[in-house]
């Protein structure tokens, strides 16, 4: 692997974008200004690595933050939307992979009888709770601490991800008759769910959460407070609504749903399903779904929704995905990659620095600052961000790449061998001991 020391190019690349993009960037976290120094560019990605615009490869666990399951460029995907690029990359108007896309998600996923497609996570989680408010006809909806839905207004509270990167708990520009219809309660803690629900239950539409919380770090939650959860909004004829933007199609073929065996009223999707181009979803049963127009009153459009190209990738790495058995396969890598990051956390214990790791199929955490795994925002140590940044670029020097936020999740592919993971667990304990 080439691995050049210099960031020259990347960092003249960053000053022209700061002159005419906010940050220099188009997603906040992007930036390294939670870790320190500029971010780099890429130029090309092959398989579980990137290559800069310095000339720099490294191994990457960010995976575009998440869609990337096979890993970059994948041939099945780059020749699908090659071949629909070629027919046309937008038309306006229905085409048969959508169609294909919506029957094989339907016939994938437990919950979901028909599908709406949109064009990213934050539109599908938005559609969703405007469909659970005509549904119910309430207003008020619940979310819970560090839980991320997408930056549409009613979501932008105490929403993890960027927000907290960037030590930020909510965003500016939310009005406050916005913001006041939603409330906030904290993971992991059933008596909070029953106060709650007992005082405000009826006049709830919709609770939101996601199948496992992954954009503060990463805090599965236990069966017993997904049950109570489940029983409460049932009760009081609240809209359960499951965000599997992370999880859908990457933790199992059904997804969270499946796994769990959550029978959400609503499910939203992104990242897999688009194959890296930007689509999302939501969907559920098909009598909550008529409720959208053209058949309902609940109006939602998008004049790119459903593009060719993104359904093209969405069912090349859908079927890749089936036809290969990836999450055995997945779970496989993940468990060899634990295996190998296990001693390193008891070294760092009993060095005294604190450091657990959560995994969940191919999704993977390194909470630094405790050995106890969190299941709230509340209980991931904020000390853990300084020795996240020192870890962070630690890594980079020895040409592997995390996530520049202590809060985001790394991400296994198909495209990692065993080998790749044994040079990655190298390059930690390397950068474990440099950081500490």
């Amino acid at each position: 692997m080439k691995t050049a020391r210099s960031t020259e190019v990347s960092a003249q690349l960053f000053q022209r974008a700061e002159a005419v993009m906010p940050g220099g960037v188009s997603s906040p976290v992007r930036t390294y200004r939670s870790v320190g120094g500029n971010p780099l560019f890429f130029e090309s990605a092959s398989g579980c690595r990137v290559k800069t615009v310095d000339g720099n490869e490294y191994l990457d666990f960010v995976g575009s933050w998440g869609p990337l399951i096979l890993g970059h460029a994948p041939p099945a995907v780059v020749l699908a939307v090659q071949q629909a690029a070629a027919r046309g990359p937008s038309f306006g108007a229905p085409c048969l992979a959508e169609t294909e896309l919506a029957e094989l998600i339907c016939a994938l996923s437990p919950v979901v009888e028909k599908i709406r497609f949109v064009n990213s996570g934050t539109e599908a989680t938005m559609s969703a709770l405007r469909l659970a408010r005509a549904a119910t006809g309430r207003d008020l909806m619940l979310k819970f601490d560090g839980c991320y839905h997408g930056h549409a207004d009613s979501f932008l509270v105490k929403a993890g991800s960027g927000l907290a990167t960037f030590g930020e708990s909510s965003s500016a520009g939310v009005p406050g008759s916005c913001s006041s219809l939603t409330d906030v309660l904290p993971l992991d803690d059933e008596e909070a769910l029953r106060v709650w629900f007992a005082q405000n239950g009826d006049l709830t539409a919709a609770v939101f959460v996601e199948g496992i919380p992954a954009n503060c770090g990463l805090l599965p939650q236990r069966k017993e407070w997904w049950a109570e959860l489940r029983r409460l909004t049932r009760n009081h004829g609240t809209l359960l609504v499951v965000d599997e933007v992370i999880t859908g199609f990457r933790i199992a073929s059904g997804g969270f749903c499946a796994v769990a065996n959550i029978d959400a009223d609503l499910v939203t999707y992104g990242k897999v399903i688009g194959g890296g181009l930007p689509v999302g979803a939501y969907g559920g049963s098909a009598a909550l779904m008529n409720l959208i127009s053209p058949d309902g009153g609940v109006y939602q459009a998008g004049t790119l929704s459903g593009n060719p190209l993104g359904m093209a990738a969405g069912l090349a790495t859908l079927n890749t995905l089936q036809a290969e058995d990836a999450w055995a396969k997945l779970e496989e890598l993940g468990q060899a990659w634990e295996d190998l990051l296990m001693p390193l956390i008891a070294r760092e214990n009993e060095a005294g620095a604190p450091l657990c790791l959560v995994r969940e199929g191919s999704l993977f955490w390194l909470c630094f600052g405790s050995q106890q795994v969190p299941r709230s925002f509340a209980a991931i140590p904020q000390e853990g961000g300084d020795r996240h940044a020192r870890f962070f670029h630690a890594l980079l020097k020895r040409g592997v790449m995390i996530a520049p936020s202590a809060f985001e999740v790394g991400f296994l592919n198909l495209a990692m061998h065993h080998s790749d993971l044994e040079h990655a667990a190298g390059a930690f304990s390397a950068a474990l001991e440099e950081s500490r």
